[in-house]
């Protein structure tokens, strides 16, 4: 699972209700945290050199940080690359089992996928990324990237378009113009007109269909989560697979069963 991955982002991953004064923060724990972030599925070993360049940190810290982890098993060292031990994932976990969120969606999620025989997921937004908080595969895997705890972009996937198309005009435009809209697959959206239009639908609609942007073959129908005061803090997808299940059998068999679940969720968030 990759609970820790590095958001793509350099905009804090959450906006905080009040202002805290830098004299309550710890730095060391900052530090920490940030050379933890640094490690991902295409980088898992990784120099001090390495860490410090990807973290903006010195040397000397990235090299503090990295024996401390090692010290209290959160990290590996085999000479000079270091990796994350499965310790890390206590901190995930610490999340999946503590948060309101996760616990609610579930059972919902459950039901859906066992319903359709297909795999669902959930996600919240993370800087440019959305980690998802729940998965079910009902047998059918689709995608690697359908499993609790991972990070995938958000204007590629129906998820991410559900999350930034209900945020506030100027978040949603400092996204946008953020992106950099890798070509993902020969369908992936890569004009930043396109997709702000692309959101706008999405509004209107109240739901995200993306079809093989992300991964060949891998086609969403995604509604956003609502708590009781109306806002989104969640979206929820149903994927499958582009060869087995059409665009038409995709909303019409999934769609109802998510606004479904929409519905009966709000009281709950």
């Amino acid at each position: 699972m990759n609970l820790l991955a590095p958001s793509s982002s350099a905009a804090p991953a959450a906006v905080l209700a009040s202002p805290i004064a830098e004299r309550d923060l710890l730095g060391a724990l900052e530090k920490g945290l940030r050379v933890i972030e640094a490690f991902d599925q295409d980088r898992p070993r990784l120099t001090i050199s390495e860490v410090a360049l990807r973290t903006g940190l010195s040397r000397a810290a990235v090299r503090r940080c990295l024996l401390t982890l090692v010290h209290l098993g959160y990290a590996r060292q085999d000479e000079r690359h270091f990796s994350l031990s499965p310790k890390v994932m206590r901190l995930g976990q610490s999340y999946m089992h503590s948060a309101k969120l996760p616990r609610a969606i579930q059972p919902q999620l459950q039901r859906i996928a066992m319903a359709m025989q297909e795999a669902g997921s959930v996600g919240v937004l993370d800087g440019d990324d959305v980690i998802a908080v729940a998965a079910v595969t009902a047998g059918r895997v689709v995608s690697s990237t359908l499993q609790p705890g991972t990070r995938v972009p958000a204007y590629c996937t129906a998820n991410g378009r559900v999350l930034t198309a209900w945020l506030p005009e100027p978040e949603r435009e400092a996204w946008l113009a953020r992106q950099t809209m890798a070509a993902r697959t020969v369908q992936t959206l890569t004009d930043r007109d396109r997709l702000r239009e692309e959101l706008a639908r999405v509004r209107a609609q109240g739901h995200a269909l993306v079809d093989q942007e992300f991964e060949p073959g891998l086609r969403t129908v995604a509604v956003p989560l609502r708590n009781r005061r109306g806002e989104v803090v969640a979206s929820m997808n149903v994927s499958v697979h582009a060869a087995r299940v059409s665009i038409p059998d995709l909303l019409d068999r999934c769609l109802p069963m998510l606004l479904q679940a929409q519905e009966q969720l709000k009281p709950l968030l």
